[in-house]
């Protein structure tokens, strides 16, 4: 027998041995985690907000990747399959995931139980000086309630309902218990933001940010938002001249110098206001919409609000 008959051989066992193996493991879950019950998540904070309250109870499979935008990131064939095939899909709603939105609703129309965030937190509405939140203008609903940890707070305990109520397999007690651990962490968060507030003047506490996303903060927190470099709930937009000359005339008139920026978007937006401005702006990068990975500044909601709130603190008193 020739060599290449024989190593054509073993090729051809070597493929029907794996072949074998990825049919097994597939028949019997082994390995896959299918024997667990699975709840997927859209955006990523939602995610981290979720794992916390599930633990070690289920699944939890994140759609949205570390410094994703939420307003544009997409899914491919396998996530949007995960989703038709989860027991509970929790998502943030209110327009905030435009490309994910159609694949959430086949999937609650396939009779999967969903949990819209944004819709049971009491959800504010753009003002007329925001026109161009993500499903319209002045009066939409404003997506972005995570800024707010009272809210998270109420979203966690609704989570935990839905759990518990359609997530068969579940223990009910640990689920609970890391609930009511995790609400005390929020309590302690949103505490912990109200005193490190306090430090900033009345008169100084003004936002000028990249786009809407802070007006769940200002409520909370006792801010104005001045306005948005691109005056709109969504980074899909994009601001025209007559917009950033409306913006400079209103920061000027507030004293405001300081503008926040995304800090998983570029600040070009932010570098031309400065230009605009004559170069006496103030760029401060936060963490607005999405999670980093591990380690980079933001890798869990509570460290991204705390984050957050240290450099808008120093930003606003120059400290």
């Amino acid at each position: 027998m020739s060599v290449r008959v024989r190593t054509a051989r073993l090729r051809a066992l070597l493929l029907a041995l794996v072949t074998f193996l990825v049919v097994a493991g597939t028949a019997t879950g082994c390995g896959s985690g299918d024997d667990r019950p699975r709840i997927v998540v859209t955006t990523n904070i939602l995610g981290d907000i979720t794992r916390e309250i599930v633990g070690d109870e289920a699944e939890v499979s994140v759609l949205m990747k570390p410094n994703a935008d939420p307003h544009s990131f997409g899914l491919s064939a396998v996530q949007a399959a995960e989703l038709e095939n989860a027991d509970l899909v929790v998502h943030n709603g209110l327009g905030l995931e435009e490309n994910v939105t159609r694949h959430v609703e086949a999937a609650r129309e396939s009779g999967v139980a969903t949990f819209a965030a944004g819709e049971a937190a009491d959800p504010l509405t753009f003002h007329a000086d925001e026109e161009g939140g993500p499903g319209g203008g002045a009066g939409a609903p404003d997506p972005h309630f995570w800024t707010d940890p009272d809210r998270v707070r109420k979203v966690a305990g609704l989570i935990t309902d839905r759990v518990i109520e359609y997530v068969d397999g579940v223990n009910e007690k640990a689920v609970q218990d890391n609930a009511e651990r995790y609400d005390g962490q929020l309590a302690t968060l949103s505490t912990w933001m109200e005193k490190s507030f306090a430090a900033i003047p009345e008169h100084r506490r003004a936002l000028v940010t990249n786009h809407h996303v802070f007006g769940y903060l200002a409520d909370r927190f006792g801010f104005r938002v001045i306005g948005a470099v691109v005056p709109s709930g969504t980074t899909l937009a994009s601001p025209s001249s007559s917009d950033l000359r409306s913006l400079t005339r209103a920061m000027e008139k507030a004293d405001v110098r300081t503008v926040f920026a995304d800090s998983s978007q570029p600040t070009r937006l932010a570098d031309v206001l400065r230009r605009e401005m004559g170069g006496d702006v103030n760029v401060v990068p936060l963490y607005s919409e999405s999670l980093t990975e591990k380690g980079e500044g933001a890798g869990t909601y509570l460290e991204m609000m705390r984050a957050n709130t240290s450099a808008m603190t120093e930003g606003l008193t120059g400290g």
